[in-house]
């Protein structure tokens, strides 16, 4: 009786420690698992770093890192909204840029710091290039430039829209040569060069006047090259008895104009180049880029207007912002403007708009939308002319400039054209200078 009893107390025991064991190996493994639920080490291995949901509960560092994401997912969503409105809004925004920061950005890592440089304004980054200057990415620009539902599409400046548009006028080559013996100053008009078109055909019948200045009574005069945008003049002209004293005196002016058989000829650009600059023993030959006439005879004013083709309702919209430094037609230097809107199909009028007068404005706002009805299969050979005017109560009213929109207007033209067929139901700015 007694060993039996002995034999079970050994039992009891035996049981006791296999549960003690256990209880200790549970215990263990328990900790080792939670140990492991928060090991950088075992995270790194397994590629879990960025995992979520691992951080260590009611820490300063966890409470930051999940001010962080929720920081981070909001910027997401804000993209993401961008992103999903770009067909219907943008305004002044390079669409590309927000295009290619949804795409290549990483869904959970923080945006690079901002790298400042004093004295510039952001701008706009080409597609496949870094962030400007500013370090200001791409969605930054759109959120800071989102006036309304429009894209900004300018060959002008973005910053503002203030300054005057950088429309490329061409280039003139000439030759300039100085002959002692006969005391006669030679200069030959060669060729131009990628000349801005001023014609509804899209092209311009260019010409070239000479000045030796300050004597603007005397000039000479190229011939007309007609529906040429690279005309070759090879013309030579002679100013006879001049003494070599009095050359280096003048200045020798180049002005190119388009011709108009029926109004005032539109001035293209000039050229001016001191001769007491140039070493005129022998014919030298310049390529020299085409200037704004300074007088001011070739600029008339800017116009900002955008276009929204709906191809579901054959409809084109065209929106009339706002126009800037219009020319004063008036004696007290000023314009009462409004613009007129005319549909063309072919050659025929079809219908016309117009907006308010605005008195005594040469930069006024208009922002008047017109709508119009034309059908894909005759986009071809549809123009939109517009054109702004200078309202006379006692007299006819002027022209101030004119815009041709169409497959074959000017390089400037035909660009907002095909981008405003590239984007439907979007509104497409763009300012345009207008032209005689």
């Amino acid at each position: 009786m007694y060993l039996n009893r002995e034999e079970d107390d050994s039992k009891g025991s035996v049981t006791l420690s296999v549960f003690l064991v256990s209880l200790a190996v549970t215990v263990c493994a328990v900790w080792l698992v939670a140990l492991c639920g928060v090991c950088g080490w075992c995270q790194r291995k397994l590629g879990k770093r960025n995992k979520p949901g691992v951080e260590t509960a009611g820490t300063p560092d966890s409470a930051r890192g999940r001010g962080e994401k929720k920081a981070i997912n909001e910027g997401k969503m804000v993209v993401l909204s961008l992103a999903i409105g770009l067909a219907e809004q943008d305004d002044f925004a390079n669409i590309p840029d927000l295009q290619e920061a949804t795409q290549t950005a990483p869904a959970n890592q923080e945006p690079p710091p901002e790298k400042r440089v004093g004295g510039n304004k952001p701008g706009n980054s080409p597609k496949g290039h870094p962030p400007d200057a500013d370090g200001h990415s791409s969605v930054t620009d759109l959120a800071n430039s989102l006036t309304g539902d429009m894209v900004m599409l300018s060959p002008g400046s973005d910053d503002d829209h203030e300054g005057p548009i950088s429309e490329k006028l061409g280039r003139i080559q000439f030759s300039v040569g100085y002959s002692f013996q006969d005391s006669t100053l030679t200069v030959k008009v060669l060729k131009g060069q990628e000349l801005p078109a001023k014609d509804f055909s899209g092209t311009s019948d260019p010409f070239v006047k000479l000045y030796l200045l300050p004597d603007k009574k005397h000039r000479l005069e190229t011939k007309v090259k007609r529906k040429n945008l690279n005309p070759h003049w090879n013309e030579t002209f002679l100013f006879e008895g001049f003494p070599y004293e009095k050359v280096r005196e003048r200045t020798l002016y180049l002005q190119v104009l388009d011709y108009d058989r029926f109004s005032r000829n539109d001035p293209i650009g000039e050229v001016s180049i001191p001769l007491n600059k140039v070493e005129l023993g022998h014919m030298q030959t310049f390529w020299k880029e085409l200037k704004p006439c300074s007088d001011g005879s070739g600029r008339r004013g800017d116009l900002l207007l955008s276009l929204c083709y709906n191809p579901t309702a054959n409809i084109i919209t065209v929106n009339i912002i706002k126009a800037r430094n219009l020319k004063a037609m008036d004696i007290g230097g000023t314009s009462d403007p409004y613009v007129k809107v005319w549909l063309m199909h072919k050659d025929k009028r079809v219908e016309k708009k117009k907006t308010v007068t605005m008195k005594r404005c040469l930069n006024p706002v208009f922002n008047e939308s017109f709508p119009f009805d034309v059908p894909a299969h005759v986009l071809r050979e549809t123009t939109i002319i517009i054109t702004v005017m200078d309202k006379d109560r006692l007299s006819r009213n002027d022209v101030i400039g004119k815009i041709y929109l169409s497959w074959k207007s000017g390089p400037a033209e035909v660009k907002h054209w095909k981008d405003m067929m590239g984007r439907p139901r979007t509104n497409v700015a763009q300012w345009h200078a207008l032209k005689a």
